[in-house]
C-alpha cells in the first residue's frame, strides 16, 4: 500500500472521527453512533477480472457498528479528491464483498458506503448510481440491482452542516469549505485540535501541499489552525530568507567574477601599454594583441597617461 493511501485513512480511522462523520452526515448531527460501538473489519477482498487473473481490492475504511454485542450496520468510508466516473461500480464491488463476508453469520446487516469528496474546483458531476453507468433493456430494468453512491461534497457543506460535527472533522470540513471559496485561504480556525499529527498529514495528502506535514518536525505549541498558519508563515519567511541569501551569494559570485575579469583585463591592457611605451613592441603589435586598431590603442594609451612612441 502506498504511503499516501495509508496517510489519508489515519485520521478518519479514529473512532471519534468516524462516529462524528456518520452522525453528522447520516443522522443530522444526532449522537446515534458512539465511538466505543465501532469495531474495525477487513478492508481487503478479491475479484476475478476479464483477464482471468485474481485482483485485490481495498476500500479505505470499514467498521461494524455494534450495540450490545449485536451488529447493526457495516459502514465504509471512501475518500476522493477527484471525481470518479465509475464510483457506483466500485462501491458495488466493495459492498458485494462485504455481504459475502457475512454469509456464514447468523444475521446479515446492511452495508452503507459514504464517499467523502474533497475536491474544491468543481462539484461531483459523475453518476451516483449504478444504472446511470450501464445500459439496461427496458424489459429487464426491474431485475437489475442499483447501487447508490452516497457522495458528500465536503467543500460545499453549509455552516449549519459543519456545526453538526463535534470532533476534529469540523476543522477539516471548515478548512475545505474556505479553501473552495478562496484558493489562498489562510487557516484561521481557533478550535483546539485533538489529533494534531493526523490532521496535518491528512491536509498534506488531500491538498497536495507538503508544508502541512513538514510542520510535524516543529509541531510543539500547535494547538489549532491559527498555530498551523503561523508555522506556515514562519516557514515561508525562513524559505524566503534562504532563497534570498542564496541569490545574494550567487549574485556576489557573479559580480566578483565580473570585477575580477575587468581588473585582469585592465592590468593586461596596462602591460601592453608599457611595452609599447618602452618600445619593446611596436604600436601595430600592441594593437594586434589587444584586438583593436592602432588609432584606438593610441587614444587608450593617452587616456591612461602613457606616451606613444610615434608621437615623440
Amino acid at each position: 500500500m502506498k504511503e499516501k493511501d495509508i496517510t489519508q485513512k489515519v485520521l478518519e480511522d479514529n473512532n471519534d472521527i468516524f462516529a462524528d462523520i456518520v452522525n453528522g452526515l447520516l443522522f443530522d448531527g444526532k449522537s446515534e453512533v458512539e465511538e466505543n460501538e465501532l469495531v474495525n473489519t477487513t478492508v481487503h477482498s478479491q475479484y476475478k477480472a476479464e483477464d482471468g487473473k485474481v485482483h485485490e481490492q481495498e476500500r479505505d475504511i470499514a467498521k461494524y457498528w455494534k450495540r450490545g454485542g449485536t451488529d447493526i450496520v457495516l459502514y465504509g468510508i471512501e475518500n476522493q479528491t477527484k471525481v470518479e466516473k465509475r464510483m457506483p461500480a466500485r462501491i458495488s464491488g466493495y459492498e458485494g464483498a462485504s455481504y459475502r463476508g457475512q454469509y456464514d453469520k447468523k444475521t446479515i446487516v446492511p452495508v452503507i458506503t459514504i464517499v467523502l469528496y474533497y475536491g474544491t474546483d468543481r462539484k461531483w458531476t459523475a453518476p451516483k448510481n449504478l444504472k446511470s453507468l450501464i445500459k439496461v433493456p427496458d424489459n429487464l430494468d426491474k431485475y437489475v440491482n442499483d447501487t447508490k453512491a452516497n457522495v458528500f461534497e465536503i467543500a460545499w457543506l453549509t455552516d449549519e452542516q459543519i456545526a453538526k460535527f463535534t470532533s476534529d472533522y469540523k476543522i477539516v470540513a471548515n478548512f475545505f469549505v474556505n479553501k473552495r471559496k478562496n484558493k489562498d485561504y489562510i487557516p484561521d480556525d481557533k478550535t483546539t485540535i485533538k489529533h494534531v499529527d493526523e490532521i496535518l498529514k491528512f491536509l498534506s495528502v488531500m491538498t497536495g501541499d507538503s508544508r502541512y506535514e513538514e510542520i510535524l518536525s516543529d509541531k510543539e505549541g500547535v494547538s489549532n489552525m491559527c498555530d498551523v498558519a503561523q508555522r506556515l508563515e514562519d516557514r515561508g519567511i525562513e524559505k524566503g530568507m534562504k532563497e534570498g541569501l542564496q541569490k545574494g551569494l550567487q549574485k556576489g559570485i557573479k559580480e566578483g567574477i565580473k570585477q575580477g575579469l575587468q581588473k585582469g583585463r585592465e592590468e593586461g591592457n596596462q602591460m601592453i601599454y608599457s611595452l609599447v611605451e618602452d618600445k619593446s613592441i611596436s604600436m601595430e603589435k600592441g594593437a594586434q594583441k589587444l584586438g583593436i586598431s592602432v588609432e584606438k590603442l593610441r587614444a587608450n594609451m593617452i587616456n591612461a597617461g602613457y606616451k606613444c612612441p610615434d608621437m615623440e
